[in-house]
Formats: C-alpha cells, structure tokens, sequence
C-alpha cells in the first residue's frame, strides 16, 4: 500500500479532505522522521516501536575483489513490531 493509497483510505472512512489527510500523514512521518534523526524513539501501543540502533564498526568483503574493506560505525532506523499487530496478522 502506497502513502496515496493510505491518504484515500483515511478519506473515505472520515470524510476528511485528501489535502487534509494528505498533510496530517506527512506530518506524523516527518515527526517520527525528525525524531528519530534526534536520537528518540516512539512507541505507538499495539503497533510498534520505531527507535534508532547503533551499529558497531565491522570489516566487509568487496564481492568482486574479495578485498577487505572497513564499514564505518552507523545509526540505523529500526522498527519492531508489537505483539499485538504479529497476533492480528498471524489470525489473517
């Protein structure tokens, strides 16, 4: 499913504008974005968690030269899933 497709779907079930709805999700993503480039995590109870996870530094392989190659230390965006969505899903 696409954000258009979610904008269409919140539309009809609330008889809110497209532009309305439209602006509200671009809003929430852009906060948990912002967030979570600020380092905090957002908890939404019976649906998930998304917070950042630090990676340690590591050495790779190039695949076509079989040389090592050093990847730097990152922060990720991760997303777990809350028990209550893995059960709704499994049940489908």
């Amino acid at each position: 499913m696409t954000k258009a497709e979610i904008v269409e779907n919140i539309s009809s079930r609330t008889g809110l504008t497209k532009k309305e709805v439209a602006e509200a999700v671009d809003n929430f993503l852009g906060c948990i974005a912002k967030g979570l480039a600020d380092g905090k995590h957002y908890e939404i109870r019976g649906f998930g968690t998304f917070k950042v996870k630090a990676r340690k530094s590591r050495m790779a392989r190039n695949p076509r030269t079989g040389e090592a190659v050093p990847v730097p230390d990152r922060k990720v965006p991760v997303f777990k899933v809350s028990r209550e969505l893995k059960e709704l899903v499994a049940q489908s």
